[in-house]
């Protein structure tokens, strides 16, 4: 039986459903995909900042499925949680994006989080409150190189100086974890409420791709931290840690969806608008022989990707149920397969999004069908982090036997 629980939905107060099951979660994502499927094209066009459609994520319950059992969540598995990122993000990749780190920012709590903060601020992840991101910066040498700084003021209190970029789901969220380095320059998590004075979100990104996800700049001058909401997530890559892959494998679940969605999409204008070929002895495209050989070589990579991000996850799994910490050579096996399933998802979902318009005709290309925010959302997603170097790695892995980085990247 499902509860509710009072809270804030990002920033307004609101009613949460309490997700109990893996099942019920599966279900509770169909519905809310089926929501967002009609609006994504409209909202692509638009760049339009999704505030109803996070407003129901909030309200569905979704973003307390990782919370544990102990705090009154479902605790599912990562297969569970990637197959619903995949669902969502086949109806609309850009609001699918946008809890992305939300639920990395739940995990820093489980592994880094005191039991104060966890039983806190899950609980407000428990009544519909999100989280954003400030992790990344740009301009510095290179991903790794962060300037932005949490340190003590004269008066004693803890202060937030720094400029962050691709802050996914900042705009219209509840709290703000950042990125940050102590006085000892040690990586520490700030959670910082969307509202707090010296926060900053604009409304600056202009990608061409994942239009909706408002991914852009927020800045943090002077801005106070108190320190029951500050997580010393240095300790996490102290040990064996699967944490990057966990962020990386929700990456991947979105690349998979856009692969799925262009290639129904796609089959969907060749069944029902695109003309046969004059050559073609069929009446329709869709029994023109080079169309169905193609869309069948298109298909067997779009399930060979699902199957590699099912692989991925049950190793995620696998090595969660060791630790923490998991042992290297569990966390190592675990972050070979999400790098692969990335990776190659990635790759199969640029092919897909392409390939469909040469088999769809001129007529795909009209802009009413916004066919082509397929290949623009993957494009622009999938440049997250290289996949030649997941790729480097599963190769050194299996020429060399070498585990790969412990930095979280991979």
């Amino acid at each position: 039986m499902s509860q509710t629980a009072n809270g804030r939905a990002g920033g307004a107060v609101g009613v949460a459903r309490v997700i109990a099951s893996e099942a019920e979660a599966l279900q509770v994502a169909d519905a809310l995909a089926a929501t967002l499927r009609d609006g994504a094209a409209e909202r692509d066009r638009a760049a339009r900042v999704p505030v109803d459609e996070l407003a129901a994520l909030g309200r569905s319950g979704l973003l307390g499925l990782t919370v544990p059992a102990r705090f009154g969540g479902a605790d599912v598995s990562t297969v569970t949680l990637v197959e619903v990122f995949r669902r969502l993000a086949a109806a609309d990749p850009s609001v699918a994006q946008v809890p992305q780190n939300h639920y990395v920012f739940v995990s820093v709590l489980r592994h880094d989080g005191t039991e104060e903060q966890q039983r806190r601020l899950l609980g407000e992840v428990l009544a519909g409150a999100r989280f954003g991101n400030a992790l990344s910066e740009r301009g510095t040498r290179h991903v790794m190189d962060m300037r932005t700084r949490l340190l003590p003021a004269a008066d004693g209190t803890l202060r937030l100086n720094g400029t962050k970029y691709y802050c996914t789901g900042a705009l219209t969220a509840r709290w703000i974890p950042v990125f940050a380095l102590d006085e000892r320059d040690r990586l520490v998590v700030a959670y910082v409420p969307r509202d707090a004075a010296g926060v900053e979100v604009l409304q600056d990104w202009t990608a061409f791709g994942q239009r909706a996800t408002m991914s852009g700049t927020t800045r943090l001058v002077d801005v106070a931290v108190a320190p029951e909401n500050v997580v010393a997530h240095w300790h996490t890559y102290e040990r064996p840690q699967v944490a990057g892959a966990f962020g990386q494998i929700l990456h991947a679940a979105i690349d998979v969806g856009i692969a799925g969605a262009a290639l129904a999409d796609g089959a969907r204008f060749v069944r029902d608008k695109a003309r046969p070929w004059f050559e073609a002895a069929e009446e329709r495209a869709a029994d023109e022989p080079h169309v169905l050989l193609r869309f069948g070589q298109l298909g067997a990579r779009v399930h060979a990707a699902e199957a590699l991000l099912r692989r991925a996850a049950e190793a995620l799994d696998a090595a969660g149920a060791e630790g923490p910490p998991p042992s290297a050579e569990a966390a190592g096996a675990a972050s070979l397969a999400v790098a692969e399933a990335k990776a190659f998802g990635g790759d199969v979902a640029v092919e897909v999004a392409s390939e469909i318009f040469g088999l769809m005709g001129a007529s795909a290309a009209d802009a009413a069908h916004d066919l082509d925010r397929h290949w623009r959302n993957a494009r622009t997603h999938t440049l997250h982090d290289p996949a030649r170097w997941k790729y480097v790695h599963n190769g050194n892995h299996i020429i060399n036997g070498v585990l790969p980085p412990n930095h979280g990247l991979i």
